[in-house]
């Protein structure tokens, strides 16, 4: 598990010592309702929210040995995924409790994972809903637009030095 203690620049409460744990099929639910949560003003927003899909659809998806469980001072506050595919990974189900947002923790936990896949070599992808603030964490840590739809955003972040060049190449199948 690592642990970190950092300073948030902003005018908000400091961050809080986290940590990164390894997924268990039991943190499921838990992850569900959070879900539900944070993505709720987004998608009543696009006029897509639906109790139970909201819930279902990462039910379908959860795959524990590629997620993580996001600690703050040993309690559960969020969760992400790094899965591995063909041409890199895919960065999903990043949710944060609200009320630890804009203190600089989605872009320390991002920092870190992103320092991960820099190593690697790996592009990292990920989709991201229209008019989603996220959108704005993404940019900050170079991820570049490839592509959109009238739900979804597709972002994409190439490793390492040169990494502002390589952003222009045609995503897969494309």
């Amino acid at each position: 598990m690592t642990t970190h203690v950092q300073q948030s620049g902003q005018a908000a409460a400091p961050l809080p010592g986290w940590a990164l744990r390894a997924a268990r099929p039991a943190d499921l639910e838990t992850i569900v309702e959070l879900r539900a949560i944070v993505m709720r003003p987004d998608l009543e927003r696009l006029g897509r929210f639906d109790e139970h899909r909201v819930r279902q659809r990462l039910r379908d998806a959860y795959i524990p040995r590629h997620t993580w469980i996001i600690l703050v001072d040993g309690a559960f506050a969020g969760c992400v995924a790094l899965r591995p595919a063909q041409d890199g990974q895919w960065l999903e189900h990043f949710f944060l409790d609200p009320a630890l947002q804009g203190r600089g923790l989605g872009s320390a936990v991002l920092r870190e994972l992103l320092d991960r896949t820099d190593a690697e070599g790996a592009v990292v992808r990920l989709n991201v809903l229209q008019g989603s603030q996220a959108q704005r964490l993404y940019a900050r840590h170079g991820f570049t637009v490839e592509s959109e739809d009238p739900v979804d955003v597709f972002m994409a972040r190439w490793p390492g030095p040169g990494r502002e060049a390589a952003h222009h190449r045609a995503p897969a199948g494309a």
